[in-house]
């Protein structure tokens, strides 16, 4: 099932022009949604829900999971079904911006992924630059949000450790290829993408309401520019991964190796600092190698419920750049088999 969500992305459409702009609004739509979709489609009840999203998604599926947990007792108590949320699974994500961000430097000053890829004096500046970047986010976006201390510290940030990639032709999603085409993300398959879903064959196929008169777009501006203002891109979501696994309900976080955007460096920070009551045992486990038809398709380390995979030679879309890896990790993941 995909949902195209907050409301105003893709063909999802507001009767009255409603909107929101902070995940936590949007963890409320997907609840109703869910909690509808049950209660129209009883069939389903009772069966296994995995939540999944990538990228962004890892502010998203984070604080959507959790709604979704807290609402079953209100479900209960209503004498409707709970919904069976069991995992959550976490692709390429935005979770903890702050333990992320010094990854950036990482990815492209050092071999974490592939060899360096500026020149040392930038690398240089970009080093001096990580402590008061640091320092900035932690008083202006997790001490105290201040919206506007927030913003300028974000942009400090931006401008010190990530826009140095943007004066190279290397593609932030995947830093092993050229990009290309910054217009298209590096990625010109998006206009053909855009173009099949903005045909009417395919909006007739797939039952797009005639009410969501847009035309598709891959990013709504709108919307992000409506969230960024909120602040809410340096909101922590690891803590509702921590709430979830307390419950029992299974956390997947996978990455591709050559993505830069949202990377395997940081994310392996973040899952190792999590402070959880299975931490310990988490982080006594090592890395070692995941295999697919007898070949290595990346790291991965678990241990009570909680996973953190790397996909070998995936960039940021690594279903796209690895599909036969990719499909067999999340079909392992739904089974409870190890990968």
């Amino acid at each position: 099932m995909f949902v195209d969500q907050p409301v105003g992305t893709g063909f999802s459409y507001a009767d009255y022009g409603e909107f929101v702009d902070t995940t936590e609004d949007a963890a409320q739509d997907i609840v109703a949604f869910m909690v509808l979709f049950f209660e129209n489609f009883p069939s389903f009840k009772n069966r296994a829900l995995h939540m999944a999203g990538e990228s962004y998604g890892g502010r998203y599926i984070p604080l959507f999971s959790a709604a979704i947990w807290d609402q079953n007792a209100q479900l209960v108590a209503r004498g409707l079904t709970p919904v069976n949320l069991t995992s959550a699974m976490i692709g390429n994500g935005l979770t903890d911006p702050y333990t992320m961000t010094p990854s950036y430097y990482d990815m492209t000053c050092t071999p974490a992924s592939v060899p360096p890829v500026l020149d040392i004096n930038t690398c240089v500046r970009m080093k001096q630059a990580l402590p008061l970047c640091e320092k900035w986010l932690k008083e202006s976006c997790l001490d105290h949000l201040d919206h506007m201390a927030c913003a300028a510290a974000e942009q400090f940030c931006e401008t010190e450790l990530m826009a140095p990639i943007e004066s190279i032709d290397i593609n932030p999603h995947d830093i092993s290829k050229p990009c290309g085409s910054k217009e298209l993300i590096c990625y010109p398959i998006v206009q053909e993408i855009t173009k099949y879903l903005d045909n009417p064959d395919t909006r007739s196929m797939l039952g797009v309401d005639p009410a969501a008169s847009q035309n598709f777009q891959d990013c709504n501006l709108d919307v992000m520019f409506t969230f960024l203002r909120n602040g809410d891109r340096q909101r922590p979501s690891h803590e509702y991964v921590a709430a979830l696994l307390e419950r029992g309900v299974r956390v997947l976080v996978y990455v591709g190796d050559f993505d830069w955007v949202c990377n395997w460096i940081g994310n392996e920070r973040w899952t190792l600092a999590l402070e959880w009551s299975g931490h310990g045992e988490f982080r006594a486990e090592k890395l070692r190698d995941w295999e697919v038809d007898g070949e290595i398709a990346g790291k991965t380390r678990s241990a009570e419920g909680f996973t953190f995979a790397t996909i070998t030679g995936a960039g940021h879309m690594a279903p796209y750049d690895k599909p036969k890896q990719s499909l067999a990790l999340i079909q392992r993941w739904m089974a409870g088999a190890a990968l």
